[in-house]
């Protein structure tokens, strides 16, 4: 039987929510192995004088313990 743990990480990016997403996964399977899925919780956007700047994202990556 596999043992699942759920970690929160949040991201942004300067691109698109794909992009601060996978530099969430990126970034997490430095210190976590076994990542076996990522679910983005929420989207969310900074604007700056009419315009979009950032994209965040809260992630949920979902990993096996050894």
């Amino acid at each position: 039987m596999a043992i699942l743990k759920v970690i929160e990480v949040l991201s942004s990016s300067k691109e698109s929510w794909e992009d601060a997403t996978k530099k969430a996964v990126k970034k997490a399977s430095k210190s976590v192995k076994n990542i076996r899925s990522a679910y983005v919780n929420e989207m969310t956007t900074v604007v700056t004088d009419g315009e979009v700047t950032d994209f965040r994202v809260n992630v949920k990556i979902t990993f096996e313990i050894d």
